[in-house]
């Protein structure tokens, strides 16, 4: 059956070290494999084409542009790949301003490097050629001809020469793996290692047809520096004469650049056969410069691809690092500014370092270590899920209540701060051989808390936990058992199948008016369990049903503390007419407990 064609992509691509470097419009991700068999994958996000001067999308300027652009992130993307694909023992420690100065050398001596093999030599080969360098006739024009051919030589003796050193030659087969993902994709075929390694390693888009056309618009815009020095700044000398050649080619080129990416755009838009003879050079040196690649680099490829196709199409999606072995310092500097451009709080960086390097969250920034790249990767992999928007303690997968561990996932509500002190008020009031319901018991931090200071205290105080969410019973026998506590839990919908009276109930049941939901950040309303946030139109349905239930189910003198919503303990208290009541403050100030005694 013949496959659904795709269509081109505006997607191109860049191997790199054991990777591959895909780019979009408004993303860019480089996936690349390091010691350990890992893919590792570091993305960003572009500046945004409305952002820049209108001018730099003309014809010409443009292509220029982009060949400078991609010049220094292709190289700043290679020496990030060597990074990761470098095992970490033979990495040095170099600082942030190191890494960058680095990378700013090793981008202008590829530039050196380059003027020097392909402008500098090819001039001084065609040099010693018995022609008259001075003519403006034919015979000056045979001469750039020639310079122009001998450049050509130079460039494919330069692809072969390369291609034998073991290391680039993988980078050659990390180039097939990219074209052969993105022809795989314009053929409307599902992207797989299998599909993806049926498809051609040869592109339209290649940089390596690029290059090419690059070296035959050279050859024509270089024959006109030949022809404007001899006429206009000859000197007679040879070697002055030679050095102002040099310097005209050399400024000529972004003119070149831009030409040859206007022709490569031309000729990537057409299937025609007209302009095969202009295609077939670049798409038979591109044989060159790929080869067939593994499964582990098309695997790669594939993951670059769909990451900039995700992050293309939703501007939501965070963008990611690679975990790399450095000082705390700079990690954490680093976390903390993904974490501001997301609008997360810095200080839950702090957090994520500290637990997982075991310090104390304090320590974090006063004290400096290395921190290896296994401890990285732990730490990057929380990073990620919390730029996704999940709360930090879901992402911990615990959080502290008083002295306790206490399991937090989605199926219950993150503990507060403010019902720490609500379980501190029961504690208080608790007497030996009281027993205590905890309502809407959610993680049970209230109950484990009860429980576990009371019998701190000598008293022997029974705790049961009551809640209608069978997940929600299921964490908190979870943190019953961790934390030694014994403790009943009943499933139930409020006091439907409690039984019995209770000398204590506490209760943090669902405050949060139904409209008002959608307004919270969102890491509460995306994330926590909407049954124990969902407190009804005005925030109050739970606690008239409590109301209605309480006197049958608290002993005489028997008390009802529970925590409710900013603006609603009067309300909360006027459902009590016949028992004394009481209003209590948090720690902010704010009218946050209502305490009943009946």
């Amino acid at each position: 059956m013949k496959q659904k064609q795709c269509g081109r992509t505006y997607i191109g691509g860049q191997a790199v070290i054991e990777g591959i470097m895909m780019r979009g419009k408004r993303a860019m991700a480089t996936a690349v494999r390091d010691p350990q068999g890992e893919i590792q994958i570091e993305s960003e996000r572009l500046k945004s084409s409305k952002k820049v001067p209108a001018f730099t999308k003309w014809p010409i300027i443009r292509g220029c542009i982009n060949f400078i652009t991609s010049l220094i992130d292709g190289n700043r993307v290679l020496l990030r790949s060597a990074d990761v694909a470098i095992p970490e023992e033979e990495q040095e420690e170099v600082n942030e301003k190191q890494q960058g100065l680095f990378n700013t050398l090793a981008t202008l001596l590829g530039v050196g490097l380059a003027l020097v093999i392909f402008i500098a030599l090819p001039q001084w080969i065609t040099g010693w050629l018995p022609f008259d360098k001075t003519s403006p006739g034919w015979e000056g024009v045979w001469f750039s001809l020639i310079e122009g051919g001998v450049r050509l030589l130079i460039f494919i003796g330069y692809i072969l020469v390369i291609s034998l050193i073991p290391s680039l030659r993988r980078v050659y087969m990390c180039h097939g793996a990219e074209h052969k993902t993105i022809t795989c994709y314009e053929e409307g075929k599902e992207l797989t290692v299998e599909n993806v390694r049926g498809c051609s390693r040869v592109h339209d888009r290649c940089g390596t047809t690029f290059l090419f056309l690059t070296m035959i618009v050279s050859i024509l815009v270089f024959s006109v520096a030949n022809v404007l020095v001899v006429r206009w700044f000859y000197t007679g000398n040879a070697t002055l004469d030679g050095v102002i050649r040099f310097a005209f080619k050399v400024l000529l080129l972004p003119l070149v650049a831009g030409v040859s990416y206007e022709v490569l755009k031309l000729l990537a838009k057409t299937t025609s056969k007209a302009f095969w003879i202009l295609k077939a050079p670049g798409l038979l040196l591109q044989r060159l410069t790929t080869r067939e690649p593994e499964d582990g680099m098309i695997e790669c490829a594939i993951k670059a691809f769909e990451m900039v196709l995700k992050m293309d199409e939703d501007p939501t999606i965070p963008e990611r690092a690679f975990a790399l072995p450095g000082k705390l310092s700079q990690l954490l500097a680093q976390t903390k500014t993904r974490f501001e451009n997301c609008g997360i709080e810095p200080e839950e960086a702090e957090w994520l370092f500290a637990i997982k390097l075991d310090m104390q969250k304090s320590a974090v920034t006063t004290e400096e270590r290395y921190v290896k790249q296994a401890q990285v990767k732990e730490i990057f992999a929380l990073v990620d899920e919390r730029l996704t928007g999940r709360p930090l303690w879901y992402v911990v997968g615990d959080t502290d209540f008083w002295e306790y561990k206490i399991k937090v996932d989605e199926r219950v509500l993150i503990p507060r701060p403010e019902t720490e002190e609500l379980a501190a008020m029961i504690v208080a009031a608790a007497k030996d051989g009281d027993e205590v319901l905890d309502l809407c018991t959610g993680s049970g931090a209230i109950a484990v808390a009860v429980k576990k200071e009371t019998e701190k205290a000598g008293m022997q105080v029974r705790v049961e936990g009551v809640d209608i969410s069978e997940g929600a019973l299921a964490v908190a026998k979870e943190n019953a058992l961790a934390n030694n506590a014994e403790i009943t839990f009943i499933q139930s919908d409020l006091f439907a199948n409690v039984d019995g009276k209770f000398d204590i109930i506490v209760s943090n049941p669902p405050y949060i008016p139904s409209e008002e939901i959608e307004t919270l950040q969102r890491e509460v309303k995306d994330y926590e369990p909407r049954l124990a946030l969902d407190g009804g139109a005005d925030g109050l349905d739970l606690y008239r049903r409590i109301a209605d239930g309480a006197k049958a189910h608290v002993k005489a003198g028997g008390m009802l503390m529970m925590e409710v919503g900013a603006g609603e303990a009067q309300a909360v208290a006027a459902m009590f007419k016949d028992a004394q009541t009481e209003i209590l403050k948090d720690f902010n100030g704010v009218e946050r407990y209502v305490k009943i005694v009946l």
